[in-house]
């Protein structure tokens, strides 16, 4: 890559680590909101279904508006937004007596600027003078978990050196971060994805079948990974007992460590790597994580089995993204963006389920029953009952492999119907 494009890759680098900030951090206190301020489970799933549910919305409505904006104001944007929201984490409770609505509105805030950004990163990334389009991708993801690891084992330490107390002024320190990135961004150097006048209209991108079969991917892709994530912290603690600083760094922070041993082997390998076959192999290794994490009699296993549930959906999001890429080149900003409103429809849906779930098979007999047996908590089984359900989507993954393989034949057979 020619170096004046260094400085756009890096910036984009840290964008990641800053969508990494955005997702990641609120479930972190998850324990403190629910003992400190009495959230039920359903109204912790209910932040994480607005985060990324406004993310969704925000999506939508930036397909229409980032191109005629440009990369570098949405950017800048982006960044603005999250800055502000991260900080309206830590402070918007203090001011405010309602502490649920005070969260809400400073996630919403973070998930308004994350929405830009998630359209915005990876056309950016793809436009530049790259070979290996699929392995920069990768790298770029790459960052994504090396910030999710900075995000957990930097805020876990904090919280175990310092005390609960301190909660409010962690977000404060993190929202430095895409501060510093609205400077980068405000001058670095950027290229068009699609040259003017030549961008596959939406319209054509959806007759296809095998675009269709790629939103199905991204639905899949993004519940898979961001239901054991969001939900790891609070599960460790309150599912298996374990203290918070170990529950941390063993799950969610191994969890972000595996994501990123995947996302770099595939960066600097991916030449040699057949992708639909080793998204089929981590689909099955995930469902494998889910069931282990739930179900082991020892905690240590139950860490273990979410933390390698890193490794199991890592190539998932940047892969699909990879795939529809290669087989709509003129795809342009908008193909990005209707899949990351596809990614983020998952995220959303995926760890509010399990909130959901977790709340009501507290009240049902057989959970009860179930929980008595084992000898853990009616609490601890309902939540152990609500991560399982993160199992049914890395199936659905499989099976939408297999469509999109077909669907991508069948189209490549009809060259007047395919991409």
């Amino acid at each position: 890559m020619p170096g004046k494009y260094r400085q756009t890759l890096h910036a984009c680098y840290l964008g990641l680590v800053t969508q990494a900030i955005n997702i990641n951090l609120a479930p972190l206190f998850f324990v403190i909101f629910h003992e400190q301020f009495g959230l039920s489970f359903e109204m912790l799933g209910r932040l994480v279904l607005l985060n990324f549910g406004t993310q969704f919305t925000v999506d939508v409505v930036a397909l229409k508006y980032v191109d005629r904006m440009g990369f570098r104001a949405a950017a800048i944007t982006g960044h603005t937004l999250s800055c502000l929201g991260i900080m309206g984490l830590g402070i918007l409770p203090l001011l405010m007596s309602n502490t649920m609505l005070a969260l809400a509105i400073a996630v919403f805030i973070t998930a308004v600027g994350a929405g830009i950004l998630e359209i915005v990163l990876s056309p950016i990334v793809e436009s530049l003078p790259t070979k290996a389009k699929a392995s920069s991708m990768s790298l770029l993801h790459s960052f994504y978990c090396w910030g999710q690891m900075a995000v957990v084992i930097i805020t876990t330490l904090s919280l175990s050196l310092f005390g609960r107390a301190v909660w409010n002024y962690i977000p404060i320190f993190w929202a430095l971060l895409p501060l510093y990135n609205i400077i980068q961004f405000a001058r670095v150097p950027l290229l068009p994805l699609v040259p003017e006048g030549e961008q596959m209209p939406i319209s054509q991108l959806f007759r296809s079948p095998v675009f269709f079969a790629a939103l199905v991917l991204m639905l899949s892709a993004g519940a898979s990974e961001l239901t054991m994530s969001q939900w790891s912290s609070l599960f460790a603690e309150m599912g298996l007992g374990v203290p918070k600083v170990v529950g941390d760094l063993v799950g969610p922070a191994l969890f972000a460590f595996f994501m990123v041993v995947g996302r770099t082997i595939y960066g600097l390998r991916g030449a040699t790597i057949n992708l639909e076959k080793a998204l089929k192999i981590s689909s099955v290794f995930c469902m494998a994580c889910y069931a282990v994490t739930t179900f082991a009699r020892v905690p240590l296993l139950s860490l273990l089995g979410s933390a390698f549930c890193g490794l199991s959906v890592s190539l998932m999001w940047p892969g699909t993204l990879s795939l529809t890429a290669a087989r709509f080149p003129r795809g342009g900003t908008a193909m990005f963006g209707i899949l990351a409103i596809c990614g983020n429809l998952g995220a959303s849906v995926g760890p509010w389920l399990t909130g959901f779930v977790s709340d009501l098979s507290q009240k049902s007999a057989l959970v009860q029953n179930w929980s008595s047996a084992r000898g853990i908590g009616v609490e601890q089984g309902g939540l152990r009952v609500g991560l399982l359900m993160g199992i049914i989507f890395p199936a659905l993954m499989l099976v939408g492999l297999s469509v999109l393989e077909r669907k991508t034949a069948a189209a490549q057979a009809a060259p007047s119907t395919s991409a």
